[in-house]
């Protein structure tokens, strides 16, 4: 299977990367959101996901990698709602700004852009490797 790329977006006073990396991994759930529910339910171990501080910092500042499919969101009974379990893979060596990433015309199309409010995007193996690039 093809590997798959994704943008978590967390809000760091309530979850920060470095909470994340403290943890060695996380649940990530409580998503509430249709669309960024069907991007969790087509994560597959192995993908690989960047992690964006939303609200207060606006970047991505990690990358961490899928370890489960996903499974019911034991945060509530409604069985439509679905979380993920995701590791920390390494921190970007420079975190990339939503400002830097509005400047990329190799990142005109980008979801993060077109759908602000969406927690969970699905990305293009270029925008990936162009956020990292940009970061490294």
């Amino acid at each position: 299977m093809t590997k798959q790329y994704w943008l978590v977006k967390s809000e760091p006073f309530k979850y920060s990367w470095d909470n994340f990396v403290q943890e060695g991994q996380t649940m990530w759930n409580g998503v509430r959101n249709y669309a960024a529910r069907n991007n969790l339910r087509n994560m597959q171990i192995g993908d690989q996901v960047l992690f964006y501080h939303s609200n207060e910092g606006l970047c991505v500042v990690g990358i961490a990698e899928v370890i489960t499919t996903a499974y019911q969101d034991p945060t509530t009974e409604e069985t439509a709602w679905v979380a993920v379990d995701l590791k920390p893979v390494k921190a970007l060596k420079h975190p990339v700004t939503l400002k830097a990433i509005k400047e990329e015309p190799e990142l005109a199309e980008i979801s993060l852009l077109r759908l602000a409010r969406l927690s969970v995007h699905a990305l293009t193996p270029a925008e990936f490797k162009h956020i990292v690039k940009m970061g490294a």
